[in-house]
């Protein structure tokens, strides 16, 4: 499938790269009808999905049935009067129902709205009446009706609750007895343009209220990069990313690019929270060959023994989401021969940066600029920064001949036209994060705009002295954060949760020896005069650190 749409599929070294890399885009691209079912028809038997769960249970999905079975999906759909443009909200954890209805509603036209199955009541409110929610089709765990229950009579635009099971509530819709009750599909395939709406993300909201994030037909497209030339599959890898389907990590990685790449994608149902010992005894069982979580995944995992798990199989291991400690790089390439290999993107984006097979990794620093993309980091005067130099990260709007505007980078703020024209301004996106490139061109993150603290003169920012901090045994995670000063103006606080063997210790002892530490470890200004011993941190519903909670707190 790649040929199709790339017109140079193998590269030398990251110039050819960065000079020849170019995919074709379709003025009526559609996902389900070009990958999905040119597949089906070409390679019917191909295995598409191969999922498994904390019981044991396994299912496998071929293309010939991920056509049938969103046909019938799309069919259902477009009968209970879903059409093109209206948005439908999908809490599937990760149940394979997920992949059908997302395809089902790229192939109607509809726009999929993926979310977490940890949103409250509040959070259902508030997203139905944003987007103007026709449906939600939701898992059939009873927190997550319940919400939705409490919610639905203040969402006047939502016309339909559907349950996949095993549990389906009064006044709603059995999605299994509406797609075996729909009529045969009509295929729409032609019918939409590119640009059309396609896929929306509410953002994590680690400063504010979610913003809803609009891409059209082209995205997946644009995951072609980060499937072939970042997770770098091939036809035959069984690929895992370990991500909750309601946020976009889920997209970049079970989904657009990997089936486009020719892989087969894995998928790990478990409930509640991440056990690194079972993800590691599936990744063995399975023999996963492509590996992608966040860095949090990779520290949990690097605490047991693998010596006790089979990871031969296991070619490749790539990271996102947060950055990279650079001890966490060390420790896994140390004990499983395998290096990490980094990339940095945001909800409105895809990979901008990026660690490639034809790039020597270097720990701690998100890589290389997508060729996508032509990027910028520039100072409070708009002006570009030189090497070594602190800034935000720009993405030039200017693009793609048929979307004009690169390929991957969101199409709009929906029905928010000042919150679109404030990020993008002069023909620039702002991503608001704080960078720096090296000499060699290699990009470092420093912190989001609004983290950087200013001390004495000094501009530090959290990321590194958090990676000081979370290389002491006692730190199992920290957020860093300013805290007023009046000498100062601002002195760095750390936030800390304690390793379950140090949890007694915490006192005046612990906190000078956490102090010297990042003093050996970084640049002596940069250590936090101010340690607060916490039992766990303030986070976002994606589990991304809410440090302006933090801060609010302590004015």
């Amino acid at each position: 499938m790649i040929s199709k749409y790339l017109k140079q599929t193998e590269f030398a070294n990251y110039d050819d790269f960065m000079q020849n890399f170019s995919v074709n885009v379709p003025e009526d691209f559609n996902f389900a009808y070009d990958i999905v079912d040119a597949l089906a028809e070409r390679d019917p038997e191909r295995e598409a999905v191969l999922w498994t769960n904390e019981r044991g249970d396994v299912r496998h999905l071929n293309y010939a049935e991920f056509k049938r079975y969103s046909d019938s999906a799309a069919s259902y759909f477009h009968s209970i009067g879903i059409g093109r443009g209206d948005c439908v909200m999908l809490i599937l954890k990760r149940r394979l129902e997920w992949w059908i209805t997302m395809v089902a509603l790229h192939k109607i036209g509809a726009v999929a709205v993926p979310a977490t199955h940890l949103l409250t009541d509040k959070d259902i409110i508030y997203r139905c009446h944003e987007a103007d929610i026709r449906a939600i089709v939701a898992v059939g765990d009873m927190t997550v009706l319940r919400n939705i229950i409490r919610a639905r009579p203040y969402c006047q635009s939502l016309r339909h609750c559907i349950s996949i099971g095993p549990v389906v509530p009064q006044n709603w819709e059995n999605f299994y007895q509406g797609c075996m009750l729909a009529p045969r599909f009509k295929s729409q395939k032609g019918k939409n343009h590119v640009t059309d709406n396609f896929l929306m993300y509410f953002t994590s909201g680690t400063s504010g209220e979610p913003k809803m994030v609009m891409h059209d037909h082209s995205y997946p497209l644009a995951h072609i990069l980060t499937a072939r030339y970042w997770h770098n599959i091939h036809p035959g890898s069984l690929h895992l990313t370990v991500a909750d389907t309601g946020w976009g990590k889920a997209v970049w990685g079970k989904l657009y690019g990997q089936m486009i790449a020719g892989a087969t994608i894995f998928v790990y149902d478990f409930e509640g929270r991440f056990e690194p010992d079972k993800m590691l005894e599936v990744i063995s069982r399975f023999q996963v060959s492509s590996f992608c979580a966040p860095p949090t995944v990779y520290r949990f995992m690097i605490r047991e023994d693998l010596s006790r798990y089979d990871l031969s199989h296991l070619e490749y291991c790539t990271t996102a989401g947060e950055a990279l400690n650079p001890n966490v790089f060390l420790e896994w390439k140390e004990k499983t021969g395998i290096m990490i290999y980094e990339s940095y993107g945001q909800t409105e984006t895809t990979l901008v940066l990026g660690t490639y097979p034809f790039v020597q990794p270097r720990p701690g620093s998100m890589g290389l600029p997508n060729p996508q993309y032509q990027i910028d980091v520039v100072n409070t005067k708009g002006e570009s920064c030189a090497a070594g130099e602190q800034g935000q990260l720009l993405i030039k709007v200017e693009g793609n001949e048929t979307l004009g505007r690169p390929l991957g980078l969101f199409k709009e703020y929906y029905r928010n036209p000042n919150l679109t024209s404030q990020s993008i301004q002069g023909g620039w996106y702002n991503t608001k994060d704080v960078v720096y490139r090296d000499a060699e061109g290699y990009y470092w993150y420093v912190s989001r705009a609004d983290d950087v603290i200013k001390s004495s003169g000094y501009r530090i920012g959290p990321f590194e002295v958090e990676s000081a901090l979370m290389t002491h045994p006692a730190v199992v995670e920290c957020a860093i954060t300013g805290v007023p000063d009046e000498v100062r103006g601002m002195v760095v606080k750390a936030t800390v949760v304690l390793a379950d063997d140090y949890a007694g210790k915490a006192g005046p002892d612990l906190i000078h020896e956490l102090q010297d530490h990042v003093k050996h470890e970084t640049a002596p200004y940069k250590y936090p005069r101010i340690i607060e011993f916490v039992d766990e941190l303030p986070k976002t519903i994606s589990g991304k650190i809410r440090r302006v909670e933090i801060r609010e707190r302590d004015k």
